[in-house]
């Protein structure tokens, strides 16, 4: 069996974007569709993985992947952080998280929707829901932060929502090797 050769760094440009007051009104639910959200309580890793692989993979979200089993599970712990799923005709569809960040700002730290459910005219309203979700903890302002790898549509549909760019940076993402992702996301 021959090594499987190591992805190359790819160069990225983040763009950081914030929301200081809450939108005016909210997307509303696709109407015809069995949409379920959840808040996800006590979760195990191995889903966290799995919804951070399904909806990030082509995206590449490494980061929380890279996290071992301990840190992971601190990070999970946290009180005030809230993990949401989404479930279309009856599967995870998607998923977003939210993390306070100090005592006055939310950060949406993950959004997104698995390959199932995009382009269904879904992503709008879920996102709303994230908005709705992080402005209902009373913040001063909701940040979110996206990179040139995401979906195209990701920075416009942030700012047609009402995020605004204050910032931008160039990193550097180290892929994942299929055997890297493989033993990661067989961990328990």
């Amino acid at each position: 069996m021959t090594a499987q050769k190591k992805p190359a760094p790819i160069d990225v440009t983040v763009t950081f974007l914030e929301m200081v007051a809450p939108p005016a009104h909210y997307p509303p639910v696709p109407y015809n569709r069995p949409i379920a959200l959840l808040k996800a309580r006590s979760m195990p890793n191995h889903f966290y993985r799995y919804l951070i692989d399904r909806v990030g993979r082509k995206w590449h979200w490494v980061n929380a992947l890279r996290l071992s089993d301990e840190a992971l599970a601190q990070k999970l712990a946290e009180p005030e952080r809230d993990v949401r799923v989404l479930h279309l005709d009856g599967v995870p569809a998607g998923m977003f998280e939210l993390a306070p960040e100090g005592d006055d700002m939310i950060e949406l730290v993950y959004f997104g929707l698995m390959e199932n459910a995009t382009g269904q005219g879904i992503g709008r309203w879920f996102l709303g829901a994230a908005i709705e979700a992080a402005w209902a903890r009373s913040p001063q302002r909701v940040v979110v932060q996206t990179c040139t790898l995401d979906h195209p549509a990701a920075l416009p549909l942030y700012q047609k929502m009402g995020f605004r760019p204050v910032a931008q940076v160039k990193e550097t993402v180290f892929p994942l090797t299929m055997p890297e992702r493989a033993d990661i996301l067989v961990r328990p």
